[in-house]
């Protein structure tokens, strides 16, 4: 016993000295310790692995520094006084430049959005964009399906191989389990290029379960990119009676910020795959049937369309979406729509979140009514109830499940991808949003989730007093535990 004491000691100095990690979360640690003594440690050797984390890291983020196009950033510095004349872009001018310093997010102005809200038509119009596909095709997400859906992109991707179309797929070892190994191997022997972001080392048993690759990116030809919330599953269409309708929000984005996320694919990929993309000068150059398909789309439309495309991840030393989320809540005077399906905030944006209701900002957050990770609700539904007593509007998508992951604020600038509003997504996934400075597409945004407010019921105050005794338990256990969540 005294032997197991000294272990646990020992075990507990080393989180507690030896990883910078927030206060709450050694404290969790240490609570594991202490009520599974030995096996608490290995746990925590599983799903935090700081220990290892700088090691496991440190090529990855030199390789991000280095491949996240040094020269344009510089020539973006020179030129960004003329490029922040206008009105949207003065006032957002600090976080512009943020963004550009942190994570060589450049500011592109010549785009062109298109919004999906609805699985069935994402998928369609990516079908049909990769059948116009000519040169190369780069997928990754986080979840793929051996279902229906996926069954219906293969045949498109192998005809294009057939073509002479490079087709590359890269999947999260943790989102990619449900694949069985011969769907790859059939494609890898049909011509494409298939990588994996962590795969498990002793067969299905991942030691890095805890870091997952969470992006969804589609790039095509450099012409046009999507970014958003569908990953690739018969749920995601609606086709899971478990969920009903899925209500996602996905970016199709065609201009200049397409660019940047091949560079995000990139990095990622290089990173999976030891393929270097960058000597490539092609994956990384805008076609020239670019700029007259980009003109006839803004053709009387809101032009310029600014949008930073901006990704943080375990790798990082800034929490760059944590941190646009809370200059975006800072700035807000108006109000603040917040849609996510897991809403665990760390004090700094739950204190932001608050401070805006108390200030009058109209706060309105719009969480799922039915759990997909039941552990994660019940800690979202207890931050709920600090955002009702700050005065916040709070409610719960009825018609179906909700997993659009984005912020709008004041109908001018939103922040849409695939970031959750969680501790889980600023600090241990790889994540991509897309910060779009423009009204046009902010206020389209808005009016969607003010359509999903008719298939919403509100949470009052008194609703969440009135919870009964078994709640407050769910919610306190599973808030003790949120930092790991």
């Amino acid at each position: 016993m005294s032997n197991l004491i000294l272990i646990n000691l020992i075990l507990s100095v080393v989180i507690v000295f030896f990883q910078r990690r927030d206060p709450k979360a050694v404290w969790t640690w240490l609570l594991a310790l202490y009520f599974v003594p030995i096996f608490g440690f290995l746990f925590y050797l599983l799903l935090c692995q700081d220990l290892h984390k700088s090691r496991m890291f440190r090529v990855k983020e030199v390789e991000d520094k280095l491949n996240a196009s040094a020269e344009s950033q510089e020539d973006y510095f020179r030129r960004h006084e003329k490029m922040l004349e206008g009105p949207m872009e003065r006032d957002y001018r600090d976080l512009v430049i943020y963004n550009l310093e942190t994570s060589g997010a450049v500011l592109t102005l010549n785009n062109h959005i298109t919004v999906f809200t609805d699985g069935e038509e994402k998928f369609e119009d990516l079908r049909r964009e990769m059948r116009r596909a000519k040169r190369y095709i780069h997928i990754q997400y986080y979840i793929i399906k051996n279902d229906e859906v996926f069954d219906s992109l293969v045949p498109i991707l192998t005809e294009k191989v057939r073509e002479g179309v490079e087709v590359r797929i890269l999947y999260d070892g943790m989102g990619g389990r449900f694949m069985p190994e011969s769907r790859w191997e059939a494609l890898r022997a049909a011509g494409v290029k298939v990588g994996v972001f962590f795969p498990a080392t002793l067969g299905r048993i991942n030691f890095r379960v805890n870091y997952r690759n969470h992006r969804k990116i589609v790039v095509i030809d450099g012409r046009v990119g999507y970014v958003g919330g569908f990953n690739i599953g018969r749920e995601y269409v609606g086709k899971d009676p478990k969920f009903g309708y899925w209500r996602d929000t996905h970016l199709k984005i065609y201009g200049d910020a397409v660019i940047s996320l091949q560079v995000r694919f990139a990095q990622d990929w290089n990173y999976a795959c030891k393929e270097n993309l960058f000597q490539r000068a092609e994956y990384f150059e805008t076609p020239e049937c670019v700029d007259e398909e980009r003109r006839r789309l803004l053709d009387g439309t809101n032009f310029p369309l600014g949008i930073q495309i901006i990704s943080s991840g375990p790798d990082a030393r800034d929490r760059q979406i944590r941190n646009n989320y809370l200059e975006l809540f800072y700035k807000a005077r108006d109000h603040i729509y917040i849609q996510t399906p897991y809403f665990v905030p760390d004090d700094a944006v739950l204190s932001a979140l608050e401070t805006a209701a108390k200030s009058g900002v109209d706060v309105r957050l719009m969480i799922p009514c039915k759990p997909d990770h039941p552990f994660v609700y019940w800690a979202t539904y207890s931050y709920v109830g600090d955002l009702l007593a700050a005065g916040a509007h709070c409610y719960t998508y009825e018609n179906g499940f909700l997993h659009a992951k984005g912020v709008m604020t004041d109908g001018r600038v939103c922040s849409y991808g695939t970031a959750n509003m969680d501790i889980r997504s600023f600090e241990l996934n790889f994540e991509v949003n897309a910060v779009i400075y423009d009204e046009e597409v902010t206020q389209e945004l808005e009016e969607a989730f003010a359509e999903d407010l008719k298939m919403c019921r509100e949470i009052t105050l008194e609703d969440y007093r009135r919870r009964s005794a078994l709640v407050r338990v769910k919610e306190q256990c599973r808030r003790l535990l949120s930092p790991q969540l």
